[in-house]
C-alpha cells in the first residue's frame, strides 16, 4: 500500500528557472593565432562544466470538496492559479530543494495552508483532501510520488481514496469479479496492473457483507503501455455534508505524456496549407499550353497580364 509522505513535497514552480548554460569567450582578435603552449580547455562528449540540476515534476490535485477555488504559491510567486474542486494540473518542472508552498483561495492574501517542504528529483503529485469544516476528515496536503514509466504490454492504475465520508474501500471488477483495490483508506493509495480494455468497477466498503450491493460502479477504459491515477472524490452522502458534490472517479493520465504526444503529432492543417502553397505558387503559374500567363496573343489579357484566361 502507498502512503503520501506529507513533508516530502516537490516545489511546484513554474516561476523557478532552470538554470543551464555557460556563457562562451570569443576570441578578441581573429587574426592572430593562439599561442602554440596555450592549452585549450579540453571537454569530453556530454560533459559540461556544471553539473546539470536535478529536476522534480509536480502537479496539483484539488480534491477537497468544500473548499473553494485555490491558488498556488511557491516561494511567494502564484504558480497556479483558480484550480477548482477535481481539477488535476499539469506538471510544472522545477530543481529539487525546499520551497515554501502556501495556499489561498482564488485571489485572495490569507493562507489556507502553508509549510515548507522539501523535493527530491521525482515526480509528484501535491493534493489538497479533506475539509475546510471538519466535519470528517481534516484539511491536509498530501504528497504522492508519481510512477511516470511506461508500462508496457499492460495497463497501470493508480487509485487515490479522497472522499472524506467514505470509510476503507475495496474495488473490484465487475465482469471479471476479481478485486483489484483492498482495504484502501482515506489519504492512501494502490496500484495495480491490468490487461487494456473496458472495465466495470465496483466501489464496495471494505466491511461489507458478500451480498451487499456497491456503493458506486464507475465505467473506465484503460491502454496498454498507458499508466493512469484516479481520484475517488466528493460524499457518499452529499446531502448530509458540507458541500453537495457527490461521489465520483476522475482520472488522468501520468504516462505518455499527453501534452508531449500532441506536439508531436503533424498538424493537418499545416499539411493542409502547405500542400495548397505548393499547388498554387503564383511564381509558377502557367497556362495549359505552358506559355508566360501575361502574354496577350495567347491569352486576350492587359499588356501588365491582370487579366488572362487559363
Amino acid at each position: 500500500m502507498e502512503t503520501p509522505n506529507r513533508r516530502s513535497i516537490l516545489k511546484a514552480t513554474a516561476s523557478v528557472g532552470i538554470i543551464g548554460g555557460l556563457a562562451g569567450c570569443a576570441d578578441e582578435d581573429d587574426d592572430e593565432p593562439p599561442a602554440e603552449d596555450e592549452p585549450e580547455d579540453e571537454t569530453t562528449e556530454g560533459e559540461t562544466d556544471e553539473p546539470d540540476e536535478e529536476l522534480a515534476g509536480v502537479r496539483a490535485a484539488h480534491l477537497s470538496p468544500d473548499a473553494p477555488n485555490v491558488d498556488i504559491y511557491v516561494d511567494d510567486e502564484p504558480v497556479i492559479e483558480d484550480v477548482g474542486f477535481g481539477d488535476v494540473s499539469d506538471y510544472l518542472e522545477l530543481e529539487a530543494g525546499e520551497y515554501d508552498v502556501r495556499i489561498t483561495e482564488a485571489g485572495e492574501e490569507e493562507a489556507v495552508f502553508e509549510e515548507s517542504l522539501e523535493v527530491e528529483a521525482a515526480d509528484y503529485t501535491l493534493a489538497a483532501i479533506g475539509e475546510l469544516a471538519d466535519e470528517n476528515q481534516a484539511f491536509d496536503l498530501a504528497v504522492f510520488e508519481d510512477d511516470r514509466s511506461e508500462p508496457g504490454e499492460e495497463a497501470r492504475v493508480r487509485l487515490i481514496h479522497a472522499a472524506p465520508d467514505a470509510p476503507a474501500v475495496d474495488v473490484a471488477a465487475a465482469d471479471a469479479d476479481e478485486t483489484l483495490f483492498e482495504g484502501l483508506a482515506f489519504g492512501d493509495a494502490q496500484t495495480v496492473a491490468v490487461p487494456a480494455g473496458d472495465y466495470s468497477l465496483d466501489v464496495i466498503p471494505a466491511d461489507a457483507d458478500e451480498d451487499d450491493d456497491p456503493v458506486e460502479t464507475f465505467e473506465l477504459t484503460v491502454e496498454a503501455d498507458t499508466a493512469y491515477t484516479g481520484f475517488a472524490v466528493g460524499y457518499l452522502d452529499p446531502d448530509d455534508a458540507p458541500a453537495d458534490e457527490p461521489f465520483d472517479l476522475v482520472v488522468v493520465q501520468d504516462a505518455p505524456d499527453e501534452d508531449a504526444s500532441d506536439e508531436d503529432a503533424p498538424d493537418e492543417d499545416d499539411e493542409e496549407d502547405a500542400a495548397e502553397d505548393e499547388h498554387d505558387d503564383p511564381d509558377e503559374e502557367e497556362t495549359d499550353d505552358g506559355e508566360d500567363p501575361g502574354d496577350d496573343e495567347h491569352n486576350g489579357g492587359s499588356e501588365d497580364g491582370d487579366d488572362y484566361e487559363t
